[in-house]
C-alpha cells in the first residue's frame, strides 16, 4: 500500500526561494577580482538569479544544455549555481587549475554552450578558444566599466542582467533532471564527469545542513576556501542558504595573510578547505601570534590532515572537523564532529578520533572488502577497499560507458579506490589510496602513516611519501619533504620516525624540496612525484 502524500519534485530553485523568504537578510560577502568587497543578501541574489534565468533563455539555453563556469568563489558564481539549473540547464563548473589539454577535453566532452568566466581567466581562455567548440558563447563576469579588451567575442554579465527584469517563475522540472556537472581530476586518463540531479543536490544540501550544525547555523559566518569549481564547494553553496548562514567568499585571494585578514574583518566562525590551505593559515597565525578574532572551526577534507596540524588548531581553541568524500559523492560522505559524550574524553583520545575521517553522513552506506570482494568487519582493525552507496552517489559517469561499467560492483556499490578501516562506532580511517600503498617485501606500508609521523617533527613543514623501485624488496618508501628550518636534521627526523614505525616501514631516503607539486584541487600530486623520482637511486641500506 502506498502512502497518501503529495509528491513535489525536489528542485535546486526551491533552496533559493526558501532562502529569499526565510533568510533573506543573510548575506554573501565577496572579495572580488576587481578589488574590494561586495555585499549581497540572499533576497537580492534571488532577484538577480531570476534576471539571469531570463538572460539564459534569451541566449537560447534550455533544458539539458551545459553552461560552463570558470570562476572564483564570489556572488556572481553563486548566482550561476542557481540561475542555470533553475531553468533546467546544467551548471558545469570547470577547475581553472587543470592542464590546457584536460580543460579542452572536458569543455568539448561536456558540449558546453556558454562559458561564464572571471576576468582572471580571460587570457587563459583566449589561448584555448581555438580548442573549444566553435559556437561557444563567452560571458565575462564583470560590469561594463571593467570589461577588458579581448579577442573573445564576449558578452558582459552585468549587461545581460540589466536587460531583464526579475519577474520570473521557476519552471517545474522533474527532480531527476540533471543540474550539475563536475569532472574528476588527478586521475590517469581523461577526466570523468559526475552528473548530479536536482534530487541528489537537494538531498546533499539537507545532509550537510543536518550534519554540520556547528557551522551551518542561522547567522553563522562561514568561509568556503574550497572552491565552487571543485565538487560543489562541499555542498556549502546549497547548505548555507538553506539554513541561513552567511557566506564569506575569498575570491582569488587564498594565501594565509589574505585569509586571515578577511576572516578577522568579517568575524568568520568556520572555514572549509584542504590541508595545504590550513598549513598556510597556521603559518600566518604563528607569525601574528594569535588566530583571527571569532574563528572557531575548520572543516578539513580533500586529503587527510596530519594529527600535528589538528592538534595545533585545537590548542588554539579552534574545533577541527575532518570530512571525507569524493566528486562522485556530491561530495560529502563523512563528517567528523564528535558526539557530546566524546567531547568529554581526554584530549589525546579526542585527537585520535579527530584524526579519523569522521562518521558517515545520513544516507551514505559503507562497506570494506578484501581483494577477493569479501566483506570485512567494521571492527577498526580489518582493512579493505571502501565501497559506498546512497542517493548522492553517482551510478556512472557522464557519456563514458567504459568507466561507468567499472565504477560499480555486482551489487551496485561504488568503488572509491580508498583503503580503509571502520570502527564499531562508525569512525572511518582512510589508510591510503589503493594506488599509494607501498608493497615492500610482501608487506604493505601506508604512506599516510609515515607522512603523519614525519609531519609531527618540527623540521618538516609538509611532506609526501612515495614508492620507488627496489631490486630486492620490489618497492621502498622515500620521504619528499619541505623543510621548516634552514638546515633540517635528517638524522633527527629519522630517529623520530623510528620511535613510531617498524624498521622496515622507515623511508630509505629523505629528499628536501622547496615545494610539493599540487593537483588541480590542491592535494599533493603523488603521481607527479612518482614520475619525477622514478629513477631515484636509493642509498645503500640493509
Amino acid at each position: 500500500m502506498d502512502g497518501m502524500m503529495m509528491h513535489r519534485p525536489l528542485r535546486v530553485a526551491d533552496i533559493l526561494t526558501f532562502a529569499e523568504e526565510i533568510h533573506g537578510q543573510a548575506e554573501i560577502v565577496s572579495s572580488t577580482v576587481e578589488g574590494g568587497l561586495h555585499r549581497e543578501s540572499y533576497f537580492e541574489m534571488a532577484a538577480r538569479c531570476r534576471r539571469l534565468a531570463k538572460a539564459l533563455l534569451r541566449l537560447g539555453i534550455g533544458l539539458g544544455d551545459r553552461v560552463a563556469t570558470l570562476a572564483w568563489n564570489g556572488y556572481r558564481h553563486m548566482e550561476l549555481y542557481y540561475g542555470v539549473p533553475g531553468i533546467g540547464a546544467i551548471c558545469h563548473t570547470i577547475n581553472p587549475r587543470l592542464s590546457a589539454e584536460q580543460m579542452a577535453y572536458i569543455v568539448n566532452h561536456a558540449g558546453d554552450r556558454v562559458m561564464f568566466l572571471d576576468l582572471t581567466f580571460v587570457p587563459m581562455v583566449e589561448k584555448l578558444a581555438a580548442e573549444f567548440p566553435n559556437d561557444l558563447t563567452y560571458v565575462i563576469l564583470t560590469d561594463r566599466v571593467q570589461m577588458p579588451a579581448t579577442t573573445l567575442d564576449a558578452l558582459c554579465y552585468e549587461d545581460l542582467l540589466a536587460a531583464e527584469d526579475d519577474a520570473f517563475d521557476w519552471p517545474d522540472v522533474p527532480e531527476d533532471t540533471a543540474c550539475g556537472l563536475c569532472y574528476t581530476s588527478g586521475t590517469t586518463g581523461n577526466p570523468k564527469g559526475a552528473l548530479y540531479s536536482h534530487r541528489s543536490m537537494v538531498l546533499h544540501a539537507l545532509l550537510v545542513g543536518v550534519s554540520m550544525q556547528n557551522s551551518m547555523t542561522p547567522g553563522r559566518r562561514v568561509l568556503p576556501v574550497v572552491p565552487l569549481f571543485h565538487a560543489n564547494a562541499w555542498g556549502m553553496a546549497h547548505a548555507a542558504p538553506l539554513v541561513g548562514a552567511h557566506l564569506v567568499m575569498p575570491g582569488p585571494h587564498l594565501d594565509g595573510a589574505s585569509l586571515f585578514d578577511l576572516m578577522e574583518a568579517e568575524r568568520v566562525f568556520a572555514a572549509w578547505g584542504v590541508p595545504t590551505v590550513w598549513l598556510g593559515l597556521m603559518a600566518e597565525i604563528e607569525q601574528r601570534g594569535r588566530p583571527p578574532e571569532g574563528f572557531g572551526e575548520i572543516v578539513v577534507g580533500g586529503s587527510a590532515a596530519a594529527p600535528a596540524l589538528i592538534r595545533a588548531f585545537e590548542y588554539l581553541g579552534v574545533n577541527v572537523c575532518h570530512a571525507w568524500g569524493m566528486t562522485e559523492m556530491s561530495p560529502i560522505g563523512t563528517l567528523g564532529n564528535l558526539a557530546p559524550e566524546m567531547q568529554a574524553l581526554p584530549f589525546d583520545e579526542r585527537m585520535r578520533l579527530k584524526s579519523c575521517q569522521g562518521r558517515r553522513a545520513f544516507g551514505i552506506d559503507m562497506k570494506i572488502v578484501d581483494e577477493n570482494g569479501t566483506r570485512q568487519p567494521h571492527d577498526g582493525a580489518a582493512t579493505g577497499e571502501l565501497f559506498v552507496r546512497g542517493n548522492t552517489v553517482v551510478s556512472g559517469y557522464y557519456d563514458n560507458a567504459e568507466a561507468s561499467a567499472a565504477a560499480l560492483d555486482a551489487d551496485g556499490w561504488f568503488g572509491t579506490g580508498d583503503v580503509a578501516a571502520i570502527s564499531p562506532e562508525g569512525f572511518l580511517t582512510i589508510t591510503d589510496r589503493a594506488k599509494d600503498l607501498i608493497k615492500s617485501g610482501g608487506e604493505w606500508i601506508s604512506s599516510i602513516d609515515v607522512e603523519n609521523m614525519a609531519m609531527a617533527h618540527p623540521h618538516v613543514a609538509n611532506c609526501a611519501v612515495i614508492a620507488v623501485p627496489h631490486p630486492k624488496w620490489d618497492e621502498r618508501p622515500v620521504l619528499i619533504a619541505v623543510p621548516a628550518v634552514d638546515q633540517p636534521d635528517t638524522d633527527a627526523v629519522m630517529a623520530h620516525l623510528a620511535e613510531h614505525l617498524a624498521t622496515w616501514q622507515l623511508p630509505d631516503d629523505v629528499v628536501y624540496v622547496e615545494e610539493l607539486p599540487l593537483t588541480a584541487t590542491g592535494k599533493v600530486s603523488k603521481l607527479t612525484l612518482r614520475r619525477q623520482y622514478a629513477d631515484h637511486e636509493l642509498p645503500e641500506v640493509g
